[in-house]
């Protein structure tokens, strides 16, 4: 008989957690990548029902008014109400991905080295090496503690923050980024943020384009709307910037799109104005549930444990104790059961990360509770 079981993948073959993420596309129990894959609610069920006239809607009203009134309102849900309104300081893109590329790109041409938060997301890191750029690794713990060292700082061009950290669900606090930003004025450093995470952590809603604005450093911050509503993979990315900042982001921007599709803007506006209305209370009490499930489900395994106790990210990390993650994930594929491999995100040491799993919260309870009980029974398993 045929052998079906999928193939072991060994260290060698280790890819970018994109990778790990496109295997577990088709399972039913994806618990990998952490975009949003759960209901819809009501109140977006009623946004998606819309769909049709938001289309005839953005074949009439002109596309810099639908940007703008989304970007608005987007901006306000979560506390960033000093955002730049300005033209062109503000871009639309496909994906937080894409934003990413743009900068990257515009970053290459003034420096060839970076200093990058560790652990982080693999394809930041992938991203930035793609373009040329020397990467110095900041550990979380220097970010969140005291100043950073003068010469680490006189060595690169930029600093690049994710906040709320993934997969640890960190958050730099407005003092800490206050003195950050201090610190970069300081030595001429660009300091850039990717904040894709930061609609599920109230912590990360006070006005970091404020605190920005009144540093008196260059910035780039990167939101995007794909981690907060499921929406099929229809999102936007935004990549905001300080005045003067002495990056080429329009240029390189008009090098790669003309801009994003007006009736995706209106469908996240009115998803904004939903989670206003309670929606994203709704959310953080649903994430909160999902991670509930996981800890308790799990509790009394030996070895497991949770390394981010204070974490309200949309993602959990599963400490595995001894048991290498890789192995842990080889075995759960041969059920369905896809979650990432931590290593990656350690992009610069990935043992590191080799005893931990991270397991994606957007999700439906059932699907966690499946998961949660297939990943209690693989890790008692004699």
């Amino acid at each position: 008989m045929q052998d079906t079981r999928p193939p072991v993948v060994t260290d060698d073959e280790l890819g970018n957690l994109t990778q790990f993420e496109f295997l577990a596309l088709s399972s039913s129990l994806n618990l990998a990548d952490g975009h949003a894959r759960q209901d819809l609610t009501l109140g977006q069920q009623r946004v998606v029902d819309d769909l049709p006239q938001l289309w005839a809607q953005a074949v009439k009203q002109p596309v810099d008014e639908i940007e703008r009134e989304a970007i608005g309102t987007y901006f306000e849900l979560l506390g960033q109400r000093s955002y730049p309104a300005a033209e062109g300081r503000v871009l639309s893109c496909y994906s937080s991905s894409v934003a990413m590329e743009i900068f990257a790109r515009s970053l290459a041409t003034v420096t060839d080295r970076i200093a990058l938060v560790h652990p982080t997301f693999d394809n930041i890191p992938d991203i930035l090496r793609g373009v040329g750029l020397e990467l110095v690794a900041v550990e979380e713990e220097q970010l969140h503690g005291g100043d950073l060292d003068a010469a680490l700082l006189d060595s690169v061009g930029c600093l690049f923050v994710t906040t709320p950290n993934n997969p640890t669900g960190k958050v730099v606090s407005r003092e800490r980024l206050a003195r950050l930003a201090e610190q970069c004025a300081r030595h001429d450093v660009v300091l850039t943020l990717d904040t894709s995470f930061r609609g599920f952590d109230p912590a990360a809603h006070y006005d970091h384009y404020e605190v920005l604005r009144d540093s008196g450093c260059r910035w780039v911050v990167i939101e995007d709307t794909g981690k907060l509503w499921p929406t099929l993979e229809l999102k936007v990315g935004w990549l905001v910037s300080s005045e003067h900042n002495g990056l080429p982001l329009g240029k390189v921007y008009s090098d790669i799109l003309l801009g994003v599709s007006p009736l995706v803007l209106l469908m996240i506006k009115r998803l904004a104005e939903d989670a206003a209305d309670g929606g994203l209370t709704d959310l953080h009490r649903f994430i909160a549930t999902n991670r509930a499930i996981v800890r308790d489900g799990l509790a009394g395994v030996p070895e497991v444990t949770f390394p981010d106790p204070l974490s309200r990210a949309s993602v959990e990390r599963v400490h595995l104790g001894s048991r290498s993650g890789l192995a842990v994930w080889q075995e759960l594929r041969q059920h369905n059961l896809f979650a990432l491999p931590c290593g990656p995100f350690h992009w610069a040491r990935p043992e590191e990360g080799g005893n931990c799993l991270r397991i994606a919260l957007s999700r439906s309870a059932t699907a966690v509770e499946a998961a949660t009980r297939l990943l209690r029974s693989v890790l008692v398993a004699p």
